[in-house]
C-alpha cells in the first residue's frame, strides 16, 4: 500500500477495541469512523447497509474481515477508510468468512479512487501473515505500519 495510506486512514478514522451488536451496529461503526475523518456524511453509513441488505455479505472478504462500501454517491466528500476491531466478533452471514472482527470503511469519491484504494487494502489483506499482525495490533501507528509494509 502507498505511502498515502496516512492521508487515508487517520488517527480519527480508528475505533479499536468496540463492541457491535450485529452486522449493521459493526457497520454503522465503520461510518462513524468514515464521518469522523470527514471522509463521508451519515447518509453514506446507511448507503453501505442498503448495499449488504440488498447484495448480502459479499462484504466479508477474508475469514474475520469485511469491507464496508458503498458506491461512489453524493455522500461522499473524500476518499479514504476506517478501521473498526470489535472485541466481540459478529455474524455477517457469510459461511465461509464469518464470524467478522475487523470491519474496513471504505469510501471512494469517485469509481478510479474507490477501486485504487479497493484494490490496494484487498493486497494487504490477501496476505495470511498480514492480517494476522493486523488482527494483532492494538494501535493507528501499528496498523498503517503493518499496511505500508
Amino acid at each position: 500500500m502507498s505511502a498515502d495510506i496516512d492521508g487515508f486512514l487517520p488517527d480519527s478514522s480508528f475505533l479499536l477495541d468496540v463492541e457491535a451488536e450485529d452486522w449493521k451496529g459493526a457497520i454503522r461503526l465503520a461510518g462513524q469512523g468514515l464521518v469522523a475523518a470527514g471522509f463521508t456524511t451519515e447518509a453514506y453509513t446507511e448507503e453501505m447497509i442498503d448495499t449488504v441488505e440488498k447484495m448480502g455479505p459479499y462484504i466479508v472478504i477474508a475469514p474475520g474481515m469485511a469491507l464496508a462500501h458503498s458506491r461512489p454517491s453524493d455522500a461522499v466528500l473524500h476518499t479514504g477508510l476506517s478501521w473498526v476491531q470489535l472485541s466481540v466478533p459478529v455474524e455477517f452471514g457469510s459461511k465461509r468468512n464469518d464470524p467478522v472482527s475487523l470491519v474496513i470503511g471504505l469510501a471512494g469519491r469517485d469509481e478510479n479512487e474507490h477501486i485504487v484504494v479497493m484494490s490496494a487494502i484487498a493486497s494487504a489483506l490477501s496476505n495470511a501473515d498480514k492480517r494476522a499482525q493486523l488482527a494483532a495490533a492494538s494501535t493507528p501507528d501499528d496498523i498503517r505500519a503493518i499496511l505500508k509494509s
